[in-house]
């Protein structure tokens, strides 16, 4: 894939988020990528619930690489940002970034996979979430 899909979604830090000293606890930008994707695939119109229910998939992260090379601290405002380097069969991989204002604080890469809800083998991306990612990136170009 020669241009990537791109996404970003604002994330408040708050007190529950740090650690004693006021620095963001590790396991917690974990969760903020979470939403961003989670929110990156309610814009292309699809809700996790549904997916589950009428599709019989489930989107789970298959693996990840983190790299932490500045804290965020309590109140910051944050961009977790989504761009999609490659749609596979069943998987997609993205890069995923989080910064404060210019400063880049993590960068990271996820490869999440498409699994049937009952069994948790990998299927096939399906088709309409496939397309709403590819219409995506046809609006960027």
């Amino acid at each position: 894939m020669n241009k990537q899909i791109k996404f970003t979604w604002p994330v408040r830090v708050y007190y529950e988020d740090t650690d004693a000293g006021g620095v963001v606890y590790h396991s917690n930008y974990l969760n903020f990528m979470e939403r961003a994707r989670t929110e990156w695939l309610r814009a292309l119109g699809f809700e996790q619930p549904e997916l589950k229910d009428k599709l019989g998939v489930l989107i789970v992260v298959h693996s990840l690489s983190v790299v932490f090379k500045s804290p965020a601290y309590f109140n910051d405002l944050l961009a977790v940002h989504c761009d999609i380097t490659k749609i596979g069969k069943s998987s997609i991989e993205i890069a995923q970034k989080i910064t404060s204002s210019t400063k880049s604080l993590i960068d990271a890469h996820v490869k999440v996979a498409f699994v049937h809800a009952d069994t948790f083998k990998p299927i096939g991306i399906p088709e309409q979430i496939k397309q709403a990612m590819l219409a995506k990136q046809v609006e960027k170009l």
